[in-house]
């Protein structure tokens, strides 16, 4: 009887435990938050940029036997003017952990002009002209990426297409002009965004410095009058670019 009383109480106690088991709620899993997903820099774009540049540029005589130029050697002038510049990028990007490496080749064309006059015989005697046809430049590039975000240092080459012009209209009067492709380097850098996985928005700023180059102003007249011509450019440029892959 003893023992029949156990069991039944026994019986009883895991049935009640059973029970409440039943009623407690069930706890929905854990689950892990979902992994940080990093923007890839990786790939080749193409894009589009348009801002301002600011040309100084300093032109010196080195020669004159005509009969209308009034600068000797060793006279010259600076000029600095501003302008709109816009063109277009094409380049390729390749990240390792956070660095990324990269190339790009740009063309633009601009508006940048400078004039000044040689006042010494009149308002209008010798008038000089600098015009920034166009630029490209051919530049490594290295940033440091945090995530989407992109700053970046570039340097390489720059040429730009330069017209050298003279006018005079006092006394003996003469014009002449010459345009020429000058070369040299530029350095710069920017930041940029990674607005979509394709699509890309930044801003930049370059120097760039063309050297010096000989231009024969004579025109048709008789004899030389040549100067050293040196633009050095500086831009700020907003950027838009899509990547193709990945």
């Amino acid at each position: 009887m003893r023992r029949f009383v156990v069991a039944l109480l026994g019986t009883t106690v895991l049935g009640f435990g059973a029970a409440q088991a039943a009623d407690m709620p069930v706890k929905a899993p854990i689950k892990a938050p979902p992994p940080i997903v990093m923007y890839n820099w990786t790939g080749c774009y193409i894009g589009g940029h348009a801002g301002a540049g600011w040309a100084r540029t300093e032109f010196t005589n080195t020669a004159n036997t005509t009969a209308f130029g009034d600068l000797g050697p060793g006279e010259g002038f600076t000029t600095t003017k501003s302008g709109f510049v816009g063109g277009g990028q094409l380049g390729c990007n390749y990240q390792v952990n956070q660095w990324v490496f990269g190339i790009e080749g740009t063309f633009a064309g601009s508006t940048i002009k400078g004039d000044v006059a040689n006042t010494t015989f009149g308002a209008g005697d010798d008038v000089f002209n600098v015009k920034i046809n166009s630029i490209a430049t051919v530049t490594g590039r290295l940033g440091y990426a945090f995530n989407n975000w992109l700053p970046y240092i570039k340097g390489g080459y720059a040429g730009a297409n330069v017209k050298f012009s003279v006018d005079d209209t006092v006394g003996t009067t003469g014009s002449g002009s010459e345009t020429k492709w000058l070369s040299g380097w530029t350095v710069g850098g920017g930041l940029e965004y990674g607005l979509t996985r394709n699509w890309i928005l930044g801003i930049e700023y370059n120097y760039i410095d063309l050297g010096t180059k000989s231009y024969n102003v004579a025109g048709s007249a008789a004899g030389v009058y040549t100067f050293d011509v040196k633009p050095r450019i500086h831009e700020v440029l907003a950027r838009v670019s899509y990547k193709f892959w990945p």
